[in-house]
């Protein structure tokens, strides 16, 4: 089992910046604004060559009801639990502050392991708050700047002794230039991200699936403000669920801290193999839901609706039916998208919803030879000749699928820029038709062939 940290500390002391810095990418979201961090985040920390799970927290909030503070507590509680040492964080600049002495004592109750970081120590704003962090008895602290990367040195000695362990020998790395095959492309985890507007119940959703309360929930909108990652497995296969910020209609999303979560759910859709999208089965398929599947289809990513709220549905015939009716009107480029009813509150349908996303990562990964490429493509034309430019027709000469992860078919023409948009389509439904290619995006890129008669 791997080594784990959790980081703890006030709101504003840089926890997630020092969480960045060890997983070495902008991985959680920072900004001036005190508790931007609500739900706890695990990411691979690298230091010194050794490996450790780092895990990023809210904070201790002094709240002990239901209330969405205390829910963050039981969340930071959570992560303590499961990990091998504690690293309490302070703001050098600002010194020791009540708050700080209250977590100390709470630490020491615990009688773990804590390693004591005093934070923004650039410089020399840092030495006052430095001498006096000695007075909370846990330690001696150690002297870090999580922006600029000092300390970082002391900060892993500091984790040796108290347990993290000496590097493992591990694999050699890829060549320098070396792209990954489609082979192991396909052994990686399937990444899953949840997406849609706010309150549909994304969250609730991975709780159920992963069997565990890990994300923060509750009837409050916009409670997930970042894309958080939860490693699962799924019947044996490694699954990166990511839950992600609700997405609001551009106009209005107006705060700097809005704008940083869409921006993260932006990034969590781009990197994507298969998105599941999260619809109100009380307001199915709304202007902002279909918004959100196009942009998915956009950047190519496989796409299964999940219809949340189904339990709540009493004339279900009809709902079904209006639901296929608005997809087949509004998301013709995804023709035979899966559209799955489930209720997250009860997990009713979310085995079938699994079921359907295999379903579309098998196809967005499907691979047509080239020989049934152009056999399709002889009949395609046959049935439906090309329209006529200048008098002429546009000649299709060969096609040729040139990439999966979404299915990309290259088509060579006498002139490509001059067929219709509306042959493309047909085209592309065509395909979609004949090798079974339900609900993945296509991409149809034209070429212009070489005429054999021109002279070099």
């Amino acid at each position: 089992m791997s080594f784990t940290v959790a980081i703890l500390g006030r709101p504003n002391v840089g926890k997630s910046t020092l969480f960045n810095r060890l997983v070495g990418r902008r991985a959680a979201l920072v900004d001036d604004t005190p508790g931007v961090t609500r739900d706890r985040r695990e990411g691979e920390a690298r230091l010194g060559g050794r490996v450790f799970t780092v895990i990023d927290t809210a904070g201790l909030e002094e709240a002990f009801d239901d209330s969405l503070e205390a829910r963050m507590r039981r969340q930071t509680e959570q992560a303590l639990a499961q990990s091998d040492v504690a690293m309490m964080l302070i703001d050098a600049r600002a010194g020791v502050m009540p708050g700080d002495a209250q977590l100390a004592r709470w630490l020491r109750k615990r009688g773990m392991p804590v390693v004591l970081v005093a934070n923004k120590c650039e410089g020399n704003a840092g030495v006052a708050g430095l001498a006096e962090a000695h007075k909370l008895g846990i330690g001696d602290p150690v002297a870090v700047s999580a922006e600029h990367g000092e300390g970082m040195d002391e900060l892993l000695a500091a984790l040796v002794a108290r347990g993290l362990p000496a590097p493992e020998d591990e694999p050699a790395a890829m060549a320098a230039g070396d792209a990954p095959t489609e082979a192991a492309e396909k052994a990686a985890p399937l990444s899953l991200v949840v997406v849609g507007r706010p309150n549909v119940g994304k969250s609730t959703l991975v709780n159920r699936l992963i069997g565990e309360d890990r994300l923060l929930t509750g009837a409050e909108a916009g409670i997930t403000r970042d894309a958080i990652e939860v490693d699962w497995q799924h019947r044996g296969r490694a699954v990166k669920l990511i839950d992600t910020a609700g997405l609001r209609r551009r106009a209005h999303v107006v705060a700097k801290l809005e704008r940083l979560s869409t921006s993260d759910t932006l990034k969590a859709i781009r990197f994507a193999h298969v998105v599941v999208l999260v619809v109100d089965a009380g307001q199915i398929l709304e202007k902002q839901d279909l918004t959100i599947a196009r942009m998915v289809v956009e950047e190519g990513r496989a796409l299964v609706i999940a219809v949340n709220k189904w339990d709540s549905i009493k004339d279900r015939r009809k709902a079904q039916a209006d639901l296929r009716n608005r997809i087949e009107a509004s998301l013709p480029q995804v023709k035979g998208v899966a559209a799955v009813p489930v209720s997250a509150l009860t997990g009713h349908g979310l085995d079938k919803l699994m079921d359907r996303v295999v379903d579309a990562y098998d196809v967005w990964n499907r691979r047509v030879p080239t020989p049934q490429l152009n056999r399709w493509l002889e009949e395609a034309t046959a049935r439906h000749p090309p329209p006529l430019v200048d008098g002429r027709t546009v000649k299709l000469r060969y096609a040729a699928q040139v990439k999966i992860r979404p299915p990309t078919v290259q088509l060579f023409a006498s002139k490509p820029q001059q067929l219709p948009d509306s042959y493309q389509r047909y085209l592309v439904n065509s395909l979609r038709e004949v090798f079974d290619l339900p609900g993945t995006p296509i991409r149809l890129i034209m070429r212009k062939g070489k005429n054999p008669f021109v002279k070099r």
